[in-house]
């Protein structure tokens, strides 16, 4: 028993580490965004006595002062051997022919001609920042096209569906359940049984995200919406934290007393029930009134999220991938709960210790994004 015991404290470190260091890279992740848009080496190809590449070149010292760090290189046809095989090459691979100077060539893409600053300035600028974009962009199947300045987005989901996963008020079910099951000493029935709770759980709670996130969609990011999101996570944040400190005096975010007899009852019945497909009904009705219960209690996370989510002019199909990317780690400490439990069979509570230090790190967690959105609402919704 101290052994299993010791085992699902060790898991639990694992993903609280996890999450931590996830939180830590997020900030180093949007400055790296930030930096990417400027970096990029522009070949420009020229001949002498060329007019056209005359004016581009007593351009191009303009969109150097507008982009720093743009390195650009002359390649002189005339006075270089390889740099016409270069071009012809280049020019092939990019299914622009025939070549022809001024040639612009950047991330393997290739741009021909140039006539004057006011008609082909702002085709060479719009030329490069597709160049530089293309080249940050990987294919991220649903979840669409992910550029490194779109990278905190995914990070971001995971972090926060990890930490949101950590909610005691859920935990505290699972545990409590897992407690009641492992009486059986059956782990394949335990396994269905707690994983269809967790799986139910999972859907809910996206059907739940799914509605804020329609709501923000149809409202739009106004000031009056913003402020009200502060306010929601300035509070449930708030009340975390003194929970921590405080723990069920006054004002508390948690499943309520009244309602504990209830779930107690309810999950007796579980181990009196002989028909696996019985248990696993009755365990998704529990699982969807136990959502309906803690739902103030998890509200603030998945409001926050949603709200930025709306924001980022995603095609619907990515919205809803981002809301499954979210689930997938809400529920992968819930996973490895039961998957623990299953594999140990061993009977495991959640202290008083460890729901508060859980209630700390969200309330923290939540003050720190709401005070985000009140002063740096660019931060979050960019």
């Amino acid at each position: 028993m101290t052994a299993a015991r010791a085992k699902l404290t060790r898991c639990n470190g694992f993903y609280c580490f996890l999450l931590l260091t996830l939180f830590t890279l997020l900030p180093h992740c949007v400055m790296a965004a930030d930096q990417s848009n400027e970096l990029g080496l522009l070949q420009v190809y020229v001949r002498d006595g060329c007019p056209h590449c005359a004016e581009a070149k007593q351009y191009l010292p303009k969109i150097t002062a507008q982009r720093p760090s743009l390195k650009i290189v002359f390649r002189s046809l005339d006075q270089e051997p390889d740099a016409r095989t270069e071009l012809i090459t280049l020019s092939q691979q990019a299914g622009v022919w025939p070549p022809g100077v001024p040639a612009f060539v950047m991330h393997g893409k290739v741009l021909v001609g140039f006539n004057d600053a006011e008609t082909s300035g702002p085709r060479l600028l719009a030329f490069i920042d597709d160049a530089v974009t293309a080249n940050q962009q990987v294919d991220g199947g649903w979840l669409g096209n992910i550029s490194v300045d779109r990278l905190g987005l995914p990070l971001f989901t995971l972090a926060l569906g990890l930490l949101d996963g950590f909610n005691p008020c859920a935990m505290w079910v699972l545990l409590f359940l897992l407690s009641f099951l492992v009486r059986l000493q059956n782990r394949r029935r335990m396994a269905l049984v707690a994983g269809m709770f967790v799986f139910i759980s999972g859907a809910v709670y996206y059907a739940f995200m799914a509605a804020w996130l329609n709501v923000f969609l149809l409202m739009g990011m106004s000031d009056a919406v913003r402020l009200s999101l502060v306010a929601l996570g300035l509070f449930i944040g708030a009340v975390n934290v003194k929970d921590f400190f405080a723990f069920k005096q006054g004002f508390s975010l948690s499943i309520p007393d009244a309602a504990k007899p209830g779930l107690y009852a309810r999950m007796r019945q579980l181990l009196q029930t002989d028909a696996l497909a019985a248990s696993l009904l009755s365990v998704a009705a529990l699982a969807v009134l136990v959502n309906f219960i803690e739902l103030l209690c998890t509200a603030g996370l998945p409001a926050i999220y949603t709200a930025v989510l709306s924001q980022q002019g995603l095609s619907m199909a990515q919205y809803y991938g981002y809301l499954a990317l979210y689930i997938l780690a809400y529920m992968a400490d819930d996973s490895l709960m039961v998957g623990v439990a299953v594999i140990t069979l061993g009977n495991h509570k959640l202290t008083e210790q460890s729901g508060r230090l859980l209630k700390l790190i969200s309330g923290c967690v939540m003050l720190i994004l709401a005070l985000t959105m009140l002063f740096k609402p660019e931060w979050v919704m960019s």
